[in-house]
């Protein structure tokens, strides 16, 4: 895989920030929306050939992003992501 481009997908009321290339998809951060202003991380994968490369963290901080701009928080639901919440302070001002 060349460069590694976060994209985001959402109808509204779920979504995801992933990584692709070509029709495959190599990471995932799937959510679901609960109300206008709260979002709950349902669950990540990454692909075993991206492993130890730190891209779920890296799909975390890309949401993380956006969710500031939107002024939405966030719970965790999904282990890894909970995980990062635990272990990473500075992002720690988007959960509910």
């Amino acid at each position: 895989m060349s460069e590694i481009k976060i994209e985001h997908e959402t109808d509204g009321r779920r979504g995801s920030f992933f990584i692709q290339e070509g029709a495959k998809r190599f990471a995932e951060m799937v959510y679901v929306m609960a109300g206008a202003k709260k979002m709950i991380i349902e669950h990540t994968e990454v692909d075993d050939s991206l492993q130890g490369q730190g891209i779920g963290l890296k799909l975390l901080k890309e949401l993380v992003e956006y969710v500031r701009k939107e002024e939405i928080k966030v719970i965790p639901l999904c282990p890894f992501a909970k995980a990062m919440f635990q272990k990473k302070e500075e992002l720690r001002d988007v959960l509910s």
